[in-house]
């Protein structure tokens, strides 16, 4: 059977991955309702996935995170969590979770953890050529970033900006907003947004 079970998940690795799931549940502003429907399945099955009294398929466990936005590998990167590490406050380096955009050419790296989704800061790694596409915006809060090399485009409520390394930018969260690479080196940026949306 195609189940979690099946991976030698142990019981304190079963809280643990609930735990993960719950926290990017509420980062993200759903209700059990909607990541149920989201992903397919019953609302009773999510609640007890995140209680840690439940193991789904894999199959449904790729459905529940597809509908949180994050990728599987996240419920089992160790470091996330421990009091030596003190993983509610602290990201180590060699535990920083990614995501990979417009074919691999734009990295994102959460620089802080679930457990505080009133601000999210992000690392973006951006090749030549590197674009987030069409612009989007968000709700509520503010965004600001660093550029740390290379230039960065920033396009603000259909008005393009050319960031350099070393220049900062902040603007409210509901500005139209779409950014790319300038020129031929990588675009490195830290980027923070309040509350957080990735």
């Amino acid at each position: 059977m195609d189940t979690l079970t099946n991976l030698n998940v142990t019981l304190d690795e079963k809280a643990q991955i609930g735990a993960r799931l719950r926290l990017r549940r509420k980062l993200r502003g759903m209700s059990l309702k909607q990541v149920a429907q989201g992903a397919h399945l019953s609302i009773g099955m999510i609640s007890q996935v995140e209680r840690g009294l439940a193991l789904p398929s894999v199959k449904s466990m790729r459905a529940i995170c597809a509908a949180l936005d994050m990728p599987v590998a996240w419920l089992f990167e160790p470091g996330l969590e421990g009091p030596e590490d003190s993983g509610d406050y602290i990201v180590r380096q060699d535990s920083r979770r990614e995501l990979s955009f417009d074919d691999g050419k734009l990295r994102k790296q959460l620089l802080t953890p679930d457990t505080q989704p009133q601000i999210q800061m992000l690392r973006f790694l951006m090749q030549p050529g590197a674009d987030s596409g069409e612009p989007y915006a968000n709700t509520e809060g503010g965004k600001c970033g660093l550029v740390v090399s290379g230039n960065l485009g920033l396009e603000l409520d259909g008005i393009s900006h050319i960031i350099k390394k070393g220049d900062s930018f902040a603007f409210p969260a509901r500005a139209m907003v779409r950014f790319w690479t300038v020129g031929d080196s990588e675009c490195e940026v830290i980027w923070v947004v309040s509350p957080a949306t990735v």
